[in-house]
């Protein structure tokens, strides 16, 4: 299994008329400031997934960043785990910009930006627990449990709804649904998984 590579970004303009910033919200909307307005990430990850799908990627998240000129982050990764080029960030942002035209779902100036997820890469599926069992990751809840909300550990894969993790203090089990954020922590073991096979061959003669 390919963990994934040094993140890869590209940047596409898609200024529109307006400049208010936008405050994200945990439940995937975010809010532009003093409108009122709620951009549904959902659904642009809804309008572009089909796309990306069909063109050989796995949707990773998408995302919308606050600042001066506010940012829709859409993560991708290639389908047969090869890093992604400048090209295929190129692609994507060609095959997105053309979607969100037509959808226009979000209301106001924004720039797109397509990025990889990189080795220590955020965990958003169910399936990203399982896929990536064995390697250590942080994960924050968005409620506590036992008066705790961030957890680190070894992942353990998933079970009845939930995330296992093997902590110093022994196994925890965590809601899926009550995961605001996790990602990947960046470990030698994670740096060698992310080796192409060549170089992992040659990493462990080098050991002997």
């Amino acid at each position: 299994m390919r963990v994934g590579q040094w993140p890869t970004f590209c940047f596409a303009g898609g200024l529109r008329e307006s400049t208010r910033q936008a405050v994200i919200d945990p439940a995937g909307f975010a809010d532009w400031e003093g409108s009122g307005f709620l951009v549904d990430t959902n659904r642009v990850a809804q309008t572009i997934e089909p796309s990306l799908e069909a063109m050989g990627y796995r949707l990773v998240r998408v995302v919308i960043t606050s600042g001066r000129r506010p940012t829709l982050q859409v993560m991708a990764e290639r389908h047969d785990d090869q890093p992604m080029t400048v090209e295929d960030c190129a692609q994507i942002s060609h095959s997105v910009s053309a979607l969100l035209d037509v959808a226009d779902p979000i209301a106001g100036a924004y720039m797109l930006e397509i990025s990889s997820p990189g080795i220590d890469r955020p965990l958003v599926r169910a399936e990203d627990y399982d896929r990536f069992s064995g390697f250590e990751a942080r994960i924050e809840l968005a409620r506590p449990i036992e008066g705790r909300k961030r957890f680190r550990g070894r992942l353990l894969g998933t079970s009845a709804e939930s995330v296992r993790l093997a902590t110093e203090t022994g196994e925890v089990r965590l809601p899926l649904a009550d995961v605001a954020r996790a990602k990947l922590i960046l470990t030698d073991d994670l740096i060698a998984a992310a080796r192409p096979a060549p170089l992992r061959s040659a990493a462990r003669s080098q050991t002997h």
